[in-house]
């Protein structure tokens, strides 16, 4: 059997015991989708949003990629932003970093890889020069790592309160409420390490006078 082929047959058991569980089940997931949560995660496979939150599909609304950036040129990111906010009205937005990210750690070093990947991985060297005295003073470099995992992910908060899609919700409706955590892959659990109220100022370099 081709890999490709077992995920197709273990579908089909999963509905099967679904419907065996709730015969109502996916009637109610057709119908509906009111998530209260936007979540912003790594594309790497062992954190899968749900699983990690142990919530059920229709509660969290996702968006994955590597290193779980918040990039103001990702139409891709912002259409999801968008839609989230404005359209499924969620009322709170979770950026989820990890420890042990490959992203992060490839990062870190100078190694050459090839135009995407370098172009995509130079957004968390930015974050390094922000806080170049911060993560240098850190001799034991797994220690740097982490902390620079805990940096990007309160810069990707930061990156969405830029946002004029988030200002606009603020002024109008005074959500959504951001939060930053990070997950750890040894432990299985999620720690929070920086949050933003609805409303929160930021430098006024980015604060929108229009809305």
């Amino acid at each position: 059997m081709n890999p490709y082929e077992k995920l197709l047959l273990e579908n089909k058991e999963w509905a099967t015991e679904q419907v065996e569980r709730d015969p109502e089940y996916f009637k109610r997931l057709e119908k509906i989708q009111t998530p209260q949560f936007l979540w912003i995660g790594c594309s790497d496979s062992r954190v899968p949003a749900d699983r990690i939150t142990g919530t059920q599909p229709g509660e969290i609304f996702v968006h994955r990629n590597i290193a779980n950036l918040v990039i103001n040129t990702d139409v891709n990111l912002l259409s999801v932003l968008d839609y989230a906010v404005n359209h499924l009205k969620v009322k709170h937005i979770i950026v989820c970093g990890h420890y042990g990210c490959g992203g992060v750690k490839a990062s870190m070093s100078n190694t050459d890889l090839k135009y995407v990947l370098n172009m995509w991985l130079r957004n968390i060297k930015d974050v390094q020069r922000l806080y170049r005295e911060e993560l240098f003073a850190i001799e034991n470099e797994e220690k740097r790592f982490d902390r620079l995992v805990e940096l990007n992910v309160k810069e990707q908060v930061m990156n969405l309160a830029k946002t004029s899609i988030i200002q606009r919700s603020w002024a109008n409706d005074h959500t959504p409420h951001l939060h930053g955590w990070v997950y750890g892959l040894k432990d299985g659990l999620i720690k929070p390490v920086f949050e933003m109220p609805a409303g929160t100022h930021i430098d006024p370099l980015y604060e929108y006078d229009i809305l």
